[in-house]
């Protein structure tokens, strides 16, 4: 079982980038806000992974630490989620809020994931409220109430969507995005830079 990838980023590609290690290059499913789309190709990166096997496929599911990891593990313990809806949900939003939505029953906010409809968003608050709020999935002391830590993140991660929902490709967002140097832009500042990038 691969725990992670430590390698160069070789490629970015829609929904997965392939990460070069050893001579291999291992394609890996990331999330849509993931840290890997803000990276320049031929950089040292490390991205935790999940194996899964079917009969027909063998896909391997990256995320930028343990934690989105851990938290894909347990999204598809629940019944009728499988991998692509897990990474539909991460990439929706960042993992402190879903852990939020799950927490606080707030399951309107996991129907923003594409694929997730209101029934299936109830059965993963219901089965995974106990779990996740008595795991270390929550770190001590942590305030769901602050503000992220990691705001120009995000801000950089919803301007990719915004591009992509303009019809450009995730790669050629994410490469726009990766040339901006300034880190404290909202998402409309970020959208316009991009754009004079394209």
């Amino acid at each position: 079982m691969l725990h992670y990838i430590k390698g160069s980023l070789a490629m970015k590609l829609a929904d997965s980038a392939v990460i070069e290690c050893g001579g291999v290059g291992f394609e890996v499913c990331v999330p849509g806000n993931s840290r890997l789309y803000m990276t320049q190709e031929g950089e040292e990166v490390t991205v935790f992974t999940y194996m899964n096997v079917r009969e027909d496929d063998i896909s391997l599911f990256g995320f930028d630490d343990e934690e989105g990891l851990m938290l894909f593990k347990k999204l598809i313990t629940v019944n009728g989620v499988g991998a692509k809806a897990a990474m539909a949900i991460l990439s929706a939003m960042p993992s402190a809020e879903v852990r939020k939505a799950i927490v606080y029953e707030d399951a309107a906010m996991l129907t923003r994931a594409n694929g997730i409809g209101k029934k299936t968003a109830q059965r993963i608050v219901l089965e995974l409220k106990d779990k996740i709020g008595s795991s270390s999935l929550i770190p001590d002391g942590e305030d769901f109430g602050s503000a992220p830590v990691n705001a120009a993140g995000d801000n950089r991660a919803e301007a990719i969507d915004a591009l992509i929902a303009l019809g450009y490709a995730r790669a050629e967002a994410a490469g726009a995005l990766t040339a901006i140097k300034d880190k404290d832009l909202s998402v409309e500042e970020y959208i316009k830079a991009a754009l004079k990038n394209i």
